[in-house]
């Protein structure tokens, strides 16, 4: 799947992404440093219904968000940034491996330092910065164990 889009068109964007991956798990989101990594978590968490403000997970590593799915069951969103671990045993020790192992939606951001503990059903999602303020979001494929 790929979608390119302008910040204007993000929210749709979202809707689509929910339509597509409603049912996945855990997704990483590669790409340079200002691409929207963030702004992009931000947009599905507004389109899957999360009412609590959103911020970038930089300093705190994992963001945690609630919302009610089509049933009004309360369900929950993470939002993690890697980007400060230096590898794997401190990703564990900060919570990442029990987090992303949970029911809930995860987006990792700077997966890296994490790759060999992500479910064998990952998707991989890059994240580039085109011309005129677009941004294309592709699919990179699935981790396979």
């Amino acid at each position: 799947m790929q979608w390119t889009f302008s910040l204007e068109e993000l929210p749709e964007i979202a809707k689509d992404f929910w339509k597509q991956y409603g049912n996945r798990k855990v997704f990483t989101l590669e790409g340079p440093m200002g691409a929207g990594k963030t702004t992009l978590v931000k947009a599905l968490c507004a389109a899957a219904g999360v009412e609590d403000t959103t911020a970038s997970p930089t300093f705190s590593i994992i963001n945690e968000y609630n919302y009610r799915d089509q049933e009004g069951k309360i369900r929950r969103i993470y939002h993690l940034d890697l980007y400060r671990l230096r590898d794997e045993d401190e990703a564990i020790t900060a919570g990442v491996e029990d987090t992303i192992y949970q029911d809930a939606v995860s987006f990792v951001e700077w997966p890296q330092v994490i790759a060999a503990i992500l479910p064998a059903d990952t998707i991989h999602l890059e994240l580039s910065v085109l011309p005129d303020q677009k941004r294309k979001l592709a699919e990179a494929g699935t981790r396979n164990k």
